[in-house]
């Protein structure tokens, strides 16, 4: 691996850290900690308290360096590779998530869905959000796909490798989505707390969400193996992985919705995906190198 890749390897590392950091803020009630400001950290009076306003401050600094480090990663890319390679693209489509990523966060903060704002409007941006999120761990996985000699994708090579790779796709992002939006309602709703009228939608999830997750494991299982070799540590990765997410959600609804085993849960989420990006663009290449080979000398 090159020295390129493992700082590749570091930011996507470092992202999902940032990602679960996001979490916390939310599953502590920390999002208001800065008030309406933004980039700045500027609390009105009535604002959240300093464990807030440190845990927020901290987010956004921890945001700010991940956003520093795509941006390096994209000029290094397009510094170190040739024209036309792969990983440039990659790496662009990682630059174009990460300042989403930032607009986003700053749409939620100067819009004031944080805290115990429980409006339709937060309800849809939380989805939103977290397809981004995903859109930008794709995008770096993929950046580190080429980076190691990956080729390119090849949608129209096979059939049946690509309707699994996309049903695979589309059921984890579904499944994602529904657990983020439940986090949500476990966070504003507490289990034995007074439910208004506009709290059932949320909170009807809390039976949804299990029911989604266990028919995304199947599809997803399915699409794994219908995409890599059944042999492939990263195919049998996904299989364990799935098995630790069902058995943390067991544990999570068990123990009363802990904020720490939300950060396991959703760590392992974000490692199901990209072990899935990585097996789908495996199986996807098209059978020819990422760069052209000079011919040998005669």
């Amino acid at each position: 691996m090159t020295k390129l890749a493992r700082y590749a390897w570091f930011v996507l590392l470092y992202n999902v850290a940032v990602i679960v950091f996001g979490a916390f803020v939310r599953a502590t009630g920390s999002g208001a900690g800065c008030g309406r400001s933004w980039p700045t950290c500027q609390p009105a009076v009535d604002a959240a308290g300093e464990s807030e306003r440190a845990i927020e401050l901290t987010h956004r600094m921890s945001a700010g360096v991940s956003l520093l480090l795509v941006a390096t990663l994209a000029v290094l890319v397009w510094r170190g590779t040739s024209r036309g390679h792969l990983a440039r693209r990659g790496a662009v489509l990682s630059t174009v998530a990460i300042v989403g990523e930032a607009l986003i966060g700053a749409m939620i903060v100067l819009s004031e869905w944080v805290a115990d704002d429980a409006s339709i409007a937060r309800v849809v941006s939380v989805p939103l959000h977290l397809v981004n999120t995903l859109l930008l761990l794709a995008a770096l996985a993929l950046t580190i796909f080429w980076l190691s000699d990956g080729g390119r994708l090849d949608l129209r090579r096979d059939r049946g490798v690509t309707t699994a790779v996309l049903a695979g796709g589309v059921a984890l992002v579904l499944i994602t989505a529904s657990g983020a939006v439940t986090a949500l309602a476990d966070t504003l709703f507490p289990k034995g707390g007074d439910l208004s009228s506009a709290a059932y939608f949320l909170t009807e999830l809390r039976i949804v969400h299990p029911m989604l997750a266990i028919a995304a494991a199947v599809v997803g299982w399915w699409a794994a193996a219908r995409a890599g070799a059944r042999r492939s540590r990263a195919v049998s990765a996904i299989f364990w992985i799935v098995v630790a997410m069902l058995l943390t959600g067991v544990l999570n609804v068990a123990l009363g919705v802990p904020v720490w085993m939300q950060l396991v849960h959703l760590a392992l989420a974000d490692a199901l995906w990209v072990t899935f990006v990585l097996v789908a663009a495996e199986a996807l290449q098209a059978r020819v190198p990422t760069e052209p080979r000079l011919s040998p000398s005669r």
